[in-house]
């Protein structure tokens, strides 16, 4: 049952952009590890730190395009 969650996390990860993989990744690290601590639900907490991890680094992915965006604006202007 372990090894099937583990396949379907790296699946889940090895789909996605590399921004979101590093996410998953090292949110099923954290959440693998704090789960085990909470209970024995390892595998739950990697699931869900997997989660966390892509939301998390697709926000950032998006706040870096803004900025980029916003300096070129930026810097077209002062042309």
């Amino acid at each position: 049952m372990k090894s099937l969650a583990a396949i379907a996390v790296l699946l889940i990860c090895g789909a996605t952009s590399a921004a979101n993989a590093k996410g998953c990744i090292k949110g099923a690290v954290v959440g693998g590890v704090a789960g085990h601590y909470a209970g024995h639900h390892g595998v739950l907490g990697a699931a869900a730190g997997c989660l966390y991890g892509r939301h998390h680094a697709k926000e950032q992915q998006e706040q870096e395009r803004q900025r980029q965006q916003q300096s070129q604006v930026n810097g077209q202007g002062k042309l």
